[in-house]
């Protein structure tokens, strides 16, 4: 392996035995690049490095991270084409989708450039004569981040940048599958004047890196993306070490489509909520909950809709879907369709390999009907372009089987009724709700993040990233 991309350790780049060949699944042939895997070794070097680099820019004036992370910001967005056909290469997504997520990386490090300089603290009068309180909030120490596949720039971007604007130096593992993206980011940062040890990036298997992450009392925090058992795994032995922790994990969305609704609306929601980006988006509407008056119209049109998608290679201009991101995925994809029909669903459309010009991991599109809400393709997870229509009788079951899952990240509702718009708002269990949109795709200045099994800690994003990033200082100041 040639010309092997480095891990960014102390400021160096850093090469290593081991590397790992990333493969574009829309063609198999073509080799993105060699990317090094870190050993436990080079992974504690580089808390090392983050734990000497922390004073210096927990010091650093809230000016000169705001104009590091908005110099960063700039350089994404001028090379967000660039960027976007990596992240198309390796995860999948297609151009358009990648293009887009790079964009929206470049605009959370601006975001957050000005975060750092947005950083409030409050005065209140003591009980006590003469005593004043201040609450401020400082910087956490060495925070390691652990993200997923799925969004290979845009998560990446919105741990790495609030960790930085507020003080924190940081230590990176990428998803193994998806490291092209950031270790371009990596490169990013370095150019825009980060000090050296700041931000540090390694790259490998999370039975190393991101153990001996997860295991250093040198890391005071950690923020995890990713699956569900592996993230319980991450919680458990934060608790252990008296880190700080943040998890993100699994979602079964539902998307509630009532009679009352808009069909070009309710279709529209579904097809992109539950399809686009492959069906891989932790936001994506697998369940769809449907009254059983617009039932079958419903039904009906999603199909023809995903009948017309075309599924090919990403970098295909006229692409609407491109692979799944890898052979395992695949097979996971395949398996769940195949116990959906076991269990009895119906597959209407969808669910079979494809083969087109590259060789690729392609699936069509699979909608399954007749399912009820006991069935394992609605409990689990599948992380692939499948989704399930379990047929209610009314708004009240809708809303019943909506909750009835151990997930709680997004939720969305199809109707042009304000009463049950409002009721569903309040009383769906998710931390995000939709109305009449998709229940995937959420804007950088929110806060993100969901309830029960898909998240734990503080949420992600907007101001409300500053919850996990920073902890609070109380002072007592005696004026005489």
């Amino acid at each position: 392996m040639a010309d092997i991309h480095a891990n960014l350790i102390g400021g160096e780049w850093t090469t290593s035995t081991n590397a790992s060949r990333n493969i574009n699944p829309s063609d198999l042939s073509d080799v993105v690049g060699d990317y090094a895997q870190a050993d436990a070794a080079q992974t504690e070097a580089a808390i090392d490095a983050a734990a000497a680099a922390f004073p210096g820019w927990a010091a650093a004036s809230p000016q000169r991270r705001g104009d590091i992370l908005d110099a960063a910001g700039s350089a994404i967005l001028a090379r967000k084409d660039e960027l976007g056909r990596l992240l198309s290469r390796e995860e999948g997504k297609t151009l358009a989708e990648g293009v887009g997520e790079a964009t929206r990386a470049g605009q959370i490090f601006k975001y957050f450039a000005g975060e750092a300089l947005r950083l409030s603290g409050e005065r209140l009068d003591s009980t006590r004569p003469g005593v004043d309180v201040e609450i401020t909030r400082e910087p956490l120490g060495v925070v390691g981040l652990i993200t997923p596949w799925n969004f290979p720039i845009a998560i990446p971007a919105w741990k790495i940048a609030p960790a930085l604007a507020y003080g924190n130096s940081v230590v990176m593992k990428p998803a193994d599958a998806v490291p092209g993206s950031s270790w371009a980011l990596a490169e990013i940062l370095v150019q825009a004047g980060l000090p050296a040890g700041v931000f540090n990036l390694v790259m490998g298997r999370g039975s190393v890196v991101g153990e001996a992450i997860v295991a250093s009392p040198k890391v005071t925090a950690i923020s995890f993306t990713g699956s569900v058992s592996t993230g319980r795994r991450i919680g458990a032995r934060a608790f252990e070490t008296g880190k700080k922790f943040q998890l993100e994990m699994g979602g079964k969305n539902p998307l509630v489509v009532l009679d009352d609704a808009d069909l070009g609306t309710a279709v529209g929601a579904a097809l992109n909520g539950a399809f686009f980006s492959t069906g891989q988006r932790c936001t994506a509407s697998s369940r769809l909950v449907v009254t059983e008056g617009i039932h079958d119209r419903f039904v009906a049109a999603l199909a023809e809709k995903m009948q017309a998608l075309k599924v090919d290679h990403a970098l295909k201009p006229g692409t609407d879907i491109g692979p799944v991101v890898s052979s395992d995925q695949l097979e996971q994809d395949l398996r769940y369709i195949a116990i959906a029909r076991e269990e009895g669903g119906r597959l209407v459309t969808g669910g079979e390999r494809l083969s087109r010009e590259t060789e690729g991991y392609y699936l069509a599109p699979a909608l399954f009907a007749d399912t009820d809400n006991s069935m394992r393709i609605n409990r689990e997870e599948v992380f692939g372009p499948v989704a399930s229509v379990v047929r209610v009788r009314d708004y009240d079951e809708a809303l019943a089987v909506a909750n009835d899952t151990e997930f709680g990240l997004s939720a969305g509702i199809c109707t042009t009724s304000l009463k049950h718009a409002t009721h569903f708002k309040r009383h769906a269990q998710a931390g995000m709700v939709m109305v009449n949109l998709p229940t995937a795709g959420v804007d950088p200045h929110a806060p993100f993040g969901g309830r029960k099994g898909s998240s734990y800690g503080a949420r992600e994003q907007g101001s409300y990233a500053r919850e996990f990033y920073t902890t609070v200082k109380t002072a007592y100041v005696f004026g005489g």
